[in-house]
């Protein structure tokens, strides 16, 4: 039984060490918890200069799910044996993956002019439904929402924390996993802080104007989020920031 566990603690940590950030990756936001279970993290932005991650500024708070996090679907390799996010676990994503485009209410937005962003209307969708051929994918109708599927897939309007977000890459196109969890991004928080979320990662809306007006699709940036252990322990070996 020691020997299985050896080779299998021994087989992790290769997995683990074939994998490094994105040679490519200029521009990376870090969240760190306190363990599996905490909703609080710790967020640092960061870019690369001559081939090293520097610190941009100063760190900030804010919240993940009620019940913490879980190993999500993204760039980075999965512990043998982990537990993967599901839809309605109420976790956030763990793990490192790509940022991509930005939706909110507004007309426009400050941001990088490659940056894609789409100002939300009553004909656009998300679709969270595990069963759907486009689960976990954006969708825009030629008409207004008329069956009770397409209303519950809208996306929200008139909610303030959901007023403006960036994606998060977890269990993205092209390789989607059905219920594998959905709808994950950066968005204002809810109560200044005081409410956790069903997995998506919150902030003040200052924090997140900041993040989304420096983002630049040609220098791929990251977000990486992890429990303060695995990331002490991973940082020298994925060469996190």
């Amino acid at each position: 039984m020691k020997c299985v566990s050896l080779a299998c603690l021994l087989l992790t940590t290769l997995v683990s060490s074939a994998f490094q950030l994105p040679s490519g990756s200029e521009q990376c936001v870090v969240g760190v918890a306190d363990g599996w279970n905490s909703s609080h993290v710790t967020l640092s932005r960061f870019e690369k200069k001559g081939g090293a991650w520097r610190k941009v500024g100063d760190d900030w708070k804010g919240r993940l799910g009620s019940k913490g996090l879980v190993w999500g679907r993204g760039l980075h390799p999965v512990p043998a044996g982990a537990v993967l996010k599901k839809e309605g676990d109420a976790r956030s994503p763990a793990g490192v993956f790509d940022l991509g485009g930005v939706w909110g209410i507004h007309k426009s937005v400050k941001k990088h002019p490659k940056t894609f962003y789409h100002q939300v209307t009553s004909r656009d969708l998300w679709v969270e439904d595990g069963d759907s051929e486009h689960y976990n994918r954006f969708l825009t109708l030629d008409r207004e929402p008329s069956t009770p599927w397409e209303k519950k897939a809208q996306m929200v309007q008139d909610d303030y924390p959901h007023s403006l977000k960036l994606f998060i890459a977890h269990n993205a196109p092209p390789k989607v996993v059905p219920h594998g969890g959905s709808s994950i991004f950066f968005h204002i928080w809810r109560r200044d802080g005081a409410a956790a979320t069903a997995g998506c990662t919150t902030m003040s809306e200052d924090r997140l104007r900041q993040i989304i007006a420096a983002v630049d699709p040609g220098r791929r940036p990251l977000y990486v989020l992890l429990p303060r252990a695995e990331y002490e322990k991973l940082k020298p070996v994925w060469k996190l920031p």
